[in-house]
């Protein structure tokens, strides 16, 4: 099982990234997909979720109407399109697979994403 995040990096303050997780090793579309972030010193939290059926999305108060999550089941991907960034979105972003079904949890590595003032 492998969650490889991409596309962080170095961003001025009003400005847009775009993540990507590339799923493999398990069925993903089977799974509810979702983006974490932790920034230094403070727990992790849930950004957005993405449900396996529907397309569902749910966002944290503090970026709904700037975040947008989405996959691509054909690709095994899911993304979060990230626009007007502030500085306090800076942490390490995580990707997650969940299935409430059986349990199975599983979670990338981070990619970094800093917002400059």
């Amino acid at each position: 099982v492998q969650l490889v995040e991409s596309g962080g990096g170095l961003v001025q303050a009003g400005g847009s990234l775009r993540l990507s997780c590339a799923a493999s090793g398990f069925m993903f579309s089977r799974f509810a997909m979702s983006w974490h972030r932790q920034a230094p010193g403070k727990e992790r939290e849930l950004v957005a979720e993405i449900v396996s059926i529907g397309g569902g999305t749910s966002y944290a108060e503090s970026v709904k109407g700037r975040f947008t999550i989405s996959r691509d089941n054909a690709k095994n991907t899911v993304y979060l399109q990230m626009n007007s960034l502030k500085p306090e979105d800076t942490a390490v972003y995580y990707c997650r697979a969940f299935n409430r079904s059986t349990g199975y949890d599983y979670w990338g590595q981070g990619t970094q994403v800093t917002v400059s003032s």
